[in-house]
């Protein structure tokens, strides 16, 4: 029996709101940002049963993936309908594509703008 249910992930990251703008252009939604002033607190509201917070944290270090002194914990994996145009789209938004590569066959690694890598997935 579980004891709950995953509400949402959480990044943190300098600016919360740039930050879920990126990802809405990205993944669609709609971003609630009421608590953007006085708490830090964006959240972007998918539609699809998973959500994505965004906490402000004024001393984040983007991870040095993939092999340096700031590791990254956890990433986020998309898997756009259209895989080229997908590539094209994250790269005019401001994501970067990471030097490593270590299966382009099947998933292109990304930092987004804060720094977190994420993936885009070919899945079958």
């Amino acid at each position: 029996m579980a004891l709950g249910r995953l509400a949402l992930v959480t990044l943190d990251c300098p600016d919360p709101v740039a930050l879920a703008r990126f990802y809405q252009s990205l993944i669609g939604g709609e971003i609630d940002d009421r608590g953007a002033v006085e708490h830090g607190w964006v959240q972007l509201n998918t539609g699809s049963g998973t959500n994505v917070g965004f906490q402000r944290n004024d001393t984040f270090v983007p991870p040095d993936w993939p092999d340096g002194a700031q590791q990254g914990q956890a990433h986020l994996d998309i898997a756009p309908d259209d895989y080229d145009a997908a590539v094209a789209t994250v790269e005019a938004l401001g994501a970067r594509r990471a030097t490593v590569q270590p299966s382009p066959e099947h998933w292109i690694v990304y930092f987004d703008p804060a720094g977190h890598p994420f993936c885009l997935v070919k899945y079958p």
